[in-house]
């Protein structure tokens, strides 16, 4: 009976021994999670991000919800996910993204991210309230591999010059 339990807790020793909580979703697995984010996750899909953003990172991902999607004129979503604008889809996305985790208390007024696509977001502090560029940071959630800043506006990049 002794050997049994010593056995027993020999192998249950790692699990109690790591006393660390589960490690968290990725970027990826908490817009998956999200209703409010289907639409994102759909133009991740279409431009074939999904893999990048479950890397090791770490990220900061600026994520619209489906309702800032929705601000875009009609039809600006349904043509960027065809296959035909993938590239320009890429573009849009990686905009979204910053390697590195940034979180909103360090955000100060006019300071500049570079993000993925070689271009640079800009934040503002109004009210007590973090902006990237016009759009409005409504929530964070923290991941393995980064942060989810949730956002009530889709950023677009500037065009290229």
């Amino acid at each position: 009976m002794t050997r049994f339990l010593l056995s027993a807790a020999l192998l249950l020793a790692p699990l109690s021994l790591a006393g660390d909580p589960p490690q968290p979703a990725t970027v990826v697995e908490i817009a998956v999670g999200s209703p409010d984010h289907t639409t994102l996750v759909a133009a991740l899909k279409a431009a074939d991000y999904v893999r990048s953003l479950q890397n090791a990172g770490p990220f900061t991902v600026f994520a619209p919800t489906n309702a800032a999607f929705d601000k875009l004129p009609k039809g600006t979503v349904e043509n960027l996910v065809k296959p035909e604008s993938k590239e320009a889809l890429q573009n849009i996305l990686k905009y979204h993204v910053a390697v590195s985790v940034y979180e909103t208390r360090f955000m100060k007024e006019g300071m500049k991210l570079g993000v993925a696509n070689g271009a640079n977001v800009v934040f503002h502090v109004k009210d007590g309230k973090t902006y990237v560029n016009d759009a409005l940071i409504v929530g964070s959630a923290r991941a393995g591999n980064g942060i989810v800043h949730i956002i009530d506006g889709v950023l677009l990049p500037p065009a290229k010059k």
